[in-house]
């Protein structure tokens, strides 16, 4: 398989969930989330790992907006736990800082800890490239957000430990990848899966008027699919128009779940399918 696309730098928590998914097999850390989808369609990965749900800070909305864009089907997910903590250069003290640098959902993810100190945040693309920053710049009296194998490997002095608003903060991670290659990626992810429970991902949109989303609704209420997920996001098409992304607790093959899936088309203008996938336990 080519490698596994994912955004930021070494010791990222997006390389944990590949780490995670794929064991140690060749990475290709890329600039954006965006990035990932270009590697991914252009052949330069098989695969392309992004976050979609944080614990704390909820959906990662970029992600949806950008699988609605490419053509990528869904063949995976892994839940990786989130630890953080504050480092700087070897040598200071809390005392010493005066800014901090982070990915703007880390940021959130460590508000409580950040509010605690008169600190100036400045967002990054990255949390491990927060780390790498501070190292390239040698810049004194800066710290980062970052999880601390990331700031072992940037060889950053830990500040403060486990500075993420619960102990039990993670994320989780869709594995992406083109329809043809779908097949030899869910077979080299390592997760096992066995008696799982599946997860449907997909899209839809209705006509704007009353009554249309509870019909939509209806579909899978009526046969007894819940819906683990539900979010509007701009549809990007017409102004003040959405679509309503869905996380269902079932496979889409399912004879309820297709049946439901039929009849939402039935009373939707777009409904488009991800993937349907074993649903991920807990990394340790």
């Amino acid at each position: 398989m080519r490698p596994v696309a994912y955004a930021g730098e070494p010791g990222a928590f997006a390389e944990d969930a590949v780490l995670v998914a794929f064991g140690d097999v060749e990475r290709l850390a890329v600039g954006s989330f965006r990035d990932v989808f270009d590697a991914v369609v252009a052949g330069r990965a098989g695969a392309g790992m992004l976050p979609v749900e944080n614990l704390l800070n909820g959906t990662v909305r970029e992600t949806y907006d950008l699988l609605l864009e490419h053509d990528l089907v869904v063949v995976g997910e892994v839940v990786v736990p989130v630890r953080l903590c504050l480092a700087a250069l070897p040598g200071q003290a809390l005392a010493d800082i005066g800014r901090v640098y982070s990915h703007i959902q880390a940021l959130g993810q460590a508000e409580a800890f950040l509010r605690t100190r008169p600190w100036t945040t400045l967002t990054t693309y990255n949390t491990a490239g927060a780390g790498k920053l501070i190292r390239a710049a040698g810049e004194r009296g800066a710290a980062a957000v970052l999880s601390p194998r990331a700031a072992a490997l940037f060889e950053l002095e830990v500040l403060a430990e486990d500075i993420q608003g619960a102990v039990d903060n993670r994320t989780r991670f869709l594995i992406v990848a083109l329809q043809a290659a779908a097949a030899d990626v869910a077979a080299a992810i390592k997760v096992e899966a066995g008696d799982a429970p599946r997860r449907t991902t997909l899209v839809f949109a209705v006509r704007n008027e009353p009554g249309t989303l509870l019909a939509a609704l209806r579909a899978f209420a009526e046969r007894g699919v819940n819906l683990s997920k539900l979010e509007s996001r701009p549809s990007r098409t017409a102004a003040w128009e959405y679509v309503f992304w869905a996380d269902l607790d079932a496979d889409a093959a399912d004879p309820a779940c297709a049946a439901a899936l039929d009849n939402l088309r039935s009373v939707s203008t777009l409904v488009r399918v991800f993937g349907s996938y074993p649903r991920a336990g807990e990394a340790p």
